[in-house]
């Protein structure tokens, strides 16, 4: 098991902002703590090539970002307020999954970003705490530089909100299979169209959404993609406990979630990429511990 980390993943934000930016310093530790992980599991990543990036993004998008000259729209909708700080914090979220989807090809077998999951960034805007869409730029990384090894990608999107960036990137691109299992009500309020959408009612628990996933899963992956290569975005915002979620999993039904499609990765030996995505619960330790058992899925099986 291979993990990207970096220091700047942990970015310094106003008192009172509602993202929970301190699960990136936590899980970490917790990890380490208990023994899923050891030192030599992670990697610190570095931001990709410029050209890389802008085989998934705008050039004058990602010049604007960089150099600080984002419009007060674009900063009120990525949700942060900019800084040189986040403009280096985005650029290595990108090298973080690359990084990782370099490493599984390399044998890793499986690789999972502590952070990522950005999928509301477009190609020429950011939203919703997202302005870089890490699974795209891998993706798109992966379809450039090893063309004969990755010809098909499959995107499982299991955070509570629909990936919409992430399906427009991908909208006239048939490499690039797009799957978001999201909440029907929630945000974004306008949807794009992913390869296949799974809209789910409010109070959705975890018999009904499990029996959906289990049933739709294999059929993806043997039949209707056959994919060579996935990435998986395992929000936590499926939560009951989640405060922008409006789903009722358990923190057990979250693992059984990772377990299902982990395994499922696992026994068919697909390269695997795994980003954390969101997680809003009231209390940290449960974002935290939310996520760690995705780690422990993926450290139970590939070992």
């Amino acid at each position: 098991m291979t993990i990207a980390f970096a220091p700047n993943y942990i970015l310094p934000l106003p008192p009172g902002h509602r993202f929970p930016m301190l699960k990136y310093e936590l899980l970490p530790e917790q990890l380490l703590h208990e023994g899923t992980a050891t030192a030599s599991d992670f990697f610190v990543p570095t931001p990709p090539a410029l050209a890389d990036v802008l085989l998934t993004h705008d050039a004058d998008y990602v010049h604007r970002l960089l150099h600080g000259q984002l419009t007060r729209q674009e900063e009120r909708a990525s949700g942060f307020p900019w800084s040189a700080a986040l403009a280096g914090r985005e650029m290595t979220l990108l090298g973080g999954t690359i990084g990782c989807a370099q490493r599984v090809l390399a044998g890793a077998g499986v690789a999972l970003n502590i952070a990522g999951g950005t999928h509301h960034a477009f190609a020429g805007r950011p939203e919703g705490f997202c302005l870089l869409n890490d699974q795209a730029v891998a993706a798109n990384w992966l379809l450039t530089h090893e063309p004969a090894r990755v010809r098909q990608i499959l995107i499982i999107d299991l955070d509570v909100h629909q990936g919409n960036g992430t399906a427009a990137l991908f909208q006239h691109e048939p490499r690039v299979f797009t799957f978001s299992m999201h909440g029907a009500r929630n945000f974004p309020g306008r949807k794009e169209i992913s390869d296949l959408d799974l809209p789910l009612p409010d109070g959705t628990g975890d018999d009904e959404y499990l029996g959906l996933l289990a049933d739709t899963l294999p059929r993806l992956l043997d039949e209707q993609v056959r994919p060579d290569f996935v990435f998986y975005l395992s929000g936590v915002d499926v939560l009951a406990t989640d405060k922008l979620g409006y789903l009722a999993l358990t923190r057990a039904g979250c693992r059984r979630r990772d377990e299902l499609v982990l395994s499922a990765l696992h026994q068919r030996g697909l390269p695997t990429v795994v980003c954390m995505g969101g997680g809003y619960s009231e209390r940290i330790a449960d974002i935290v511990e939310a996520h760690a058992n995705t780690y422990r899925v993926a450290a139970d099986l590939w070992g």
